[in-house]
């Protein structure tokens, strides 16, 4: 079906042109990945190469930190500052949520904002990250630290991040997908022939014959956990609850009634990316307060690989979903537009409870959407934990969640793009 579709959208040339210029962007973006950054003994890293914290890095970074590249920070410290916007919009900080209510206009001076903390978050980020590798690292990740050098690497890298945050919202306006996404879908992409020779050394190179079995046996259990995270994955994200809409004014040729389809899982995949993010964090700042005791300790709650990292990592995509789930579908302004419209639910009066049926009806979708998002996403590393499997297939779960959400809205829109030509060329056939 994906195929056919592609190739009916190929024969469009506005849609074509839209896919091979996403197409470039990304080819931008995966020969940035392969550039060190100067001053940088990349080979350094292979040493902590399972590393969580690494690993994490990599999924957001579209798989550019392994080699420290110039985009070595990707779009996290963009994800970290949308938080932050988002958050300060939310009757926090007025001025934000003016600007939230003043449409086109607003939401440049939002993005603007969202900007300008990108840049800040992108060097602070930058330094700690360099700092921790380097500290982590037996043979030194940076050839000659010292303060000049840290803060011409943090430039770089700052440079860098921003200018994957440009390549990111060039796809998302003339391009094809969501920019974030689809940055973060090549990378996952780029890994996936790395991860099968991971798996493929760990279980059948150097090993004795009575465990030849074992192994595949483990492989096998592997696979077939994969494509039922798949099956799964795909059945929830494409999964809608319908509400029935029904009309008060009839306008000619319009139906009587329809209805307002809400995902299962409103959020989508970006709870998960918000959590990969925030849990960075601690590691980003160690560096700086070495002899801070109670900093290591949180680094240790913060790592998704003990029980209390788990908890911690499941908390913050459950309450992301919730937070993220409400910026999606805002209830307040859906009832107003029903209204608005001359429509309603039926045995909902318009207005104030209309508002408060779809706060009830959200809550239990997102409720839904974040035990998904936890599940998919801790079990791949409660696996790793069982099995002593590579921590980089413990980020399976969470790289199949992104890769299927980025396929599933990818698609969607290649339909939406091919539904509005056969209906402009009905009109124009109609003239």
């Amino acid at each position: 079906m994906f195929f056919k579709l592609l190739k009916d959208a190929l024969k469009v040339k506005n849609v074509r042109n839209k896919i091979f210029f996403t197409i470039f962007i990304i080819f931008v973006f995966r020969v940035g990945t392969h550039i060190t950054v100067p001053g940088i003994n990349a080979e350094s890293l292979e040493q902590l190469s399972d590393l969580p914290f690494l690993n994490m890095l990599n999924l957001v970074s579209g798989n550019a930190m392994s080699n420290f590249s110039i985009f070595s920070m990707g779009v996290s410290p963009y994800i970290t500052a949308s938080i932050i916007v988002q958050l300060l919009q939310m009757d926090i900080y007025p001025r934000f949520v003016e600007w939230s209510k003043q449409g086109e206009v607003g939401r440049r001076k939002l993005n603007q904002a969202t900007r300008y903390i990108t840049l800040v978050l992108a060097f602070g980020q930058s330094m700690g990250i360099t700092g921790t590798f380097n500290t982590l690292s037996a043979v030194s990740l940076v050839k000659t630290p010292n303060i000049s050098t840290y803060i011409l690497i943090g430039s770089i890298l700052t440079a860098g991040s921003m200018i994957v945050t440009w390549l990111g919202e060039q796809i998302t306006d003339k391009g094809f997908g969501n920019g974030v996404s689809m940055i973060i879908f090549s990378g996952i992409i780029a890994s996936i022939p790395n991860m099968f020779s991971t798996i493929y050394e760990d279980f059948f190179v150097n090993i004795r014959s009575e465990d030849m079995i074992r192994s595949g046996v483990i492989v096998a259990l592997v696979a077939f956990a994969a494509l039922v995270i798949v099956f799964f994955t795909t059945f929830v994200q494409q999964a809608e609850y319908k509400i029935p809409i029904q009309y008060t004014k009839l306008v000619q040729g319009a139906p009587t009634s329809s209805y307002l389809p809400l995902k299962v899982n409103p959020a989508g995949v970006i709870p998960v990316i918000f959590a990969s993010s925030i849990t960075t964090i601690p590691s980003t700042v160690l560096p700086f307060f070495q002899n801070v005791p109670w900093l290591s300790r949180l680094q240790e709650l913060f790592s998704y690989t003990t029980p209390s990292g788990m908890m911690i990592y499941a908390l913050l995509i459950i309450v992301f979903s919730f937070f993220y789930t409400f910026v999606q579908v805002n209830p307040e302004k859906t009832a107003e537009n029903l209204q608005k419209n001359g429509s309603y639910i039926p045995s909902v009066r318009p207005g104030r409870e209309t508002e408060q049926f779809m706060s009830s009806l959200l809550k239990k979708l997102a409720t839904i959407g974040a035990v998904f998002l936890a599940f998919i996403s801790l079990t791949p590393i409660i696996a790793q934990q069982a099995m002593n499997l590579s921590s980089s297939i413990a980020l399976g779960g969470t790289s199949l969640l992104i890769l299927i959400s980025t396929g599933i809205e990818g698609m969607k829109q290649l339909e939406g793009y091919l539904l509005k030509r056969q209906y402009v060329g009905f009109m124009n056939l109609e003239d």
